[in-house]
């Protein structure tokens, strides 16, 4: 049974991305968070609802203290909203008629555990009333009538404390709160014990998360319990409960190695569950985040006795794959499924599950029996709340990581709308292998067309997969492009190491010349290297040892063939270089020499650096990718500049080199903002095809402190 449903899980969902049929979801606009709290250092969206009308988002903003506001009136130009400090750490967050719930840690310590509940008005954005609930709250959630409230109090474990294992005093429960005539009663409040239960550390019950059905039954997940109890939400009493149980796993990548191999299996993991949402009265599905000892990267649907309607097992990170959004170095509980929303839109009823650690959340259709399988939306950095407004045709997530300290991207909150069309996303996408899993791929670092098939291109993806370097053959004929093919290059036999591949280009007899970005203090050489169709290495060559000493670690960026010369892009400024110009490096294939040229940078904003991505030769000019490192709001420059073939004459190294002239060709900022999103850091490659057609291509970085998405488009025909 759940073998089967794995297996038809994954045959309905290679179907449906290689055809995304109307109608879909398309994300129509992202809000950055920090621009409700333009002062806080560290600013997050975690648990997100909507009003009654739809026109208002609140989330829970746990590091900075309080809830977000957010006024989606225009849902494609969402606007600030404000935001309110609660006094504690907002972990969850309701609306029910003109009142928002916002469920609050205010715990001093792991073994001395408070919390409260705050009632805000949801027009004046005040305070009204807060409730004592004798414990740290997590998840809170209301009763379609909006007469109950559930609010899980977990009592979180010290994952410190004796290795985290449990159980660990005090233990968690249930609160229930009674709404009348839109008035919270705060005397109605009643703790209901759950202790007594799971199989698992019973005295000490891990309450995660909650969620009402029609018959106003409370699911509860207890999450390293691995125990799923139902609660009459009117009477408090424990009606049933039962073990989440384990799933067995085979064909996954249980390697933290640089390689996408999916050909691991772990037994009998426990699942885990952390979000739980019911589909109908009798069906709930739970999302197996494992925070413990499991895991099963999956989702699974029960019936309320306790029995497993659907199992997904690993189908849905095989999706993440085939999308590039597979995360290899963070792959303990693959793509991390946590949170969940279901809804009903006109007359189809869809399930939407939170990849944390993918980026993703995957979209299906609820059938009643084997959900269907739909796409996959890109959905900034660690997915974890999402609300739907059907009567809107609206969904939204909350992606509650926050990397500015690091100079990378805020958190967002991302709106989406069904409609009919195509889907927008993926732009790209892996074809299966021979033993019919996804052809892992990520991180695409530079790209090169094909000399005589219009639409083909070859790419190569940097040290993300450092154990598995490859040159992947892309159908850009294809809607989404297709990665049809991956070519693992070899030393030896065995798949070639210490490289960082950053560009490519056709050596003009069946193969390639690849550029590896340097790196000596890890003992990565700065290297060109000779690949024959079969990824064999056939050729290598260092670089020259006069410019050695002048290296930083900001190497090859992209590599193209003029002649019999090799031009090799230099990202950044090195020791010898004026500030403000970079290198471009020729190597003469013939005669073995070295030479450059240098190329003059934009001028930089504050805290920023400019440098060179991509170098691509076409007719009269190379063609070459400038960008900042900047991201999202501070995303200055992503532009292509073309610079003639002409004045490719190199000096010898170690003198006066002379400095080209650049021609600005298009802005790539247009392109990367129509995505919806926030505007990405790294455009890395850009290829001409044999047609003169141009194309572009981002690096997601291996979905490591990045969103996952990989963009690629067409730029039309370079003159």
């Amino acid at each position: 049974m759940q073998f089967k449903s794995i297996l038809l899980g994954l045959t309905a969902g290679l179907l449906a991305t290689s055809a995304y049929a109307a109608p879909v979801f398309n994300r129509i606009a992202s809000f950055p968070v920090e621009l409700n709290n333009p002062e806080a250092k560290a600013t997050s969206s975690e648990i997100i609802t909507a009003s009654e009308d739809g026109m208002t988002l609140v989330y829970s903003d746990s590091p900075a203290g309080g809830i977000g506001f957010i006024d989606i009136t225009d849902a494609k130009a969402p606007k600030a909203g404000g935001f309110l400090a609660l006094d504690g750490e907002p972990t969850s967050v309701t609306i029910v008629g003109s009142k928002v719930y916002a469920a609050v840690n205010t715990s001093e310590s792991k073994v001395n555990p408070s919390g409260k509940l705050v009632v805000v008005d949801l027009a004046t954005k005040a305070i009204e009333s807060t409730v004592e609930l004798g414990g740290q709250p997590d998840s809170i959630a209301h009763n379609a009538a909006g007469t109950i409230l559930a609010i899980a109090i977990e009592n979180e474990r010290d994952e410190e404390l004796n290795d985290g294992d449990i159980p660990q005093a005090p233990g968690g429960y249930l609160v229930l709160l009674s709404i009348n005539g839109g008035a919270l009663d705060p005397e109605s409040l009643a703790k209901v014990e759950l202790t007594g239960l799971a199989a698992i550390a019973p005295e000490d019950p891990e309450v995660e998360y909650v969620s009402f059905n029609g018959l106003d039954e409370v699911a509860v997940t207890l999450q390293e319990n691995n125990e799923i109890v139902i609660v009459d939400g009117k009477t408090g009493t424990v009606k049933s409960h039962f073990s989440a149980g384990t799933v067995s796993l085979e064909g996954i990548d249980t390697k933290k190695d640089g390689a996408l191999k999916f050909t691991g299996k772990l037994d009998d993991v426990p699942r885990e569950p952390d979000a739980v949402k019911w589909l109908d009265d009798n069906r709930l599905v739970v999302a197996n985040e494992g925070d413990w000892k499991g895991g099963s990267r999956s989702f699974t649907i029960f019936n309320k006795d306790g029995s497993v309607v659907y199992e997904s097992g690993p189908s849905m990170e095989y999706e993440a794959a085939r999308l590039g959004h597979y995360p290899d170095a963070r792959n303990k509980k693959g793509v991390e499924p946590e949170g969940l929303e279901a809804a009903t839109f006109g007359d189809a009823s869809y399930l939407f599950v939170a990849e944390e650690r993918a980026s993703l959340v995957a979209v299906y259709k609820d059938t009643g029996a084997d959900p269907e399988y739909l796409q996959s939306l890109p959905s900034g950095i660690g997915p974890e709340g999402s609300v739907a407004i059907p009567s809107r045709n609206l969904f939204v997530t909350a992606n509650e990581t926050d990397l500015r300290a690091d100079g990378l991207a805020g958190s967002h909150v991302m709106l989406y709308e069904l409609g009919e069309g195509e889907a927008a996303y993926p732009q790209l996408i892996s074809d299966l292998d021979a033993d019919g899993k996804p052809i892992g791929w990520a991180a695409i670092s530079g790209a090169v067309g094909d000399a005589d098939k219009p639409g083909i291109l070859y790419a190569v993806s940097d040290s993300v997969l450092s154990a598995q370097p490859a040159i992947y053959e892309i159908d850009a004929t294809a809607k989404p492009a297709k990665i049809v093919k991956k070519t693992v290059i070899t030393r030896g036999g065995d798949a070639a190491q210490k490289l960082d591949l950053e560009g490519i280009a056709l050596d003009g007899e069946g193969g390639f010349w690849v550029a590896s970005e340097g790196r000596s203090d890890k003992l990565t050489p700065h290297a060109l290297y000779r690949v024959d169709a079969d990824g064999k290495i056939t050729e290598e060559v260092a670089f020259p040892e006069a410019l050695l000493p002048h290296e930083i670690r900001f190497g090859a960026e992209g590599v193209t063939k003029v002649g019999d010369t090799l031009w090799v892009a230099i990202q950044r400024e090195w020791k010898d270089d004026p500030k403000g110009q970079v290198k471009l490096l020729g190597y003469n294939t013939k005669e073995k020499t070295w030479s450059a040229v240098r190329y003059p940078l934009e001028a930089t904003a504050e805290g920023a650096w400019n440098g060179l991505s991509e170098i691509t030769a076409h007719g009269d000019y190379v063609y070459i990718v400038e960008r900042d490192n900047q991201i999202a709001l501070k995303a200055a420059l992503k532009k292509l500049y073309r610079v003639p073939v002409s004045a490719l004459v190199g000096a010898e190294l170690g003198g006066e080199l002379p400095v080209v002239t650049k021609q600005e060709v298009r802005d790539f900022i247009p392109d990367l903002a129509s995505n919806n999103g926030y505007v990405v850091d790294k455009v890395e490659s850009f290829a001409i095809g044999a047609d003169g057609t141009g194309y572009v291509i981002t690096d997601n970085d291996g979905v490591a402190d990045s969103s996952g998405e990989t963009f690629f488009w067409s730029v039309g025909t370079i003159q």
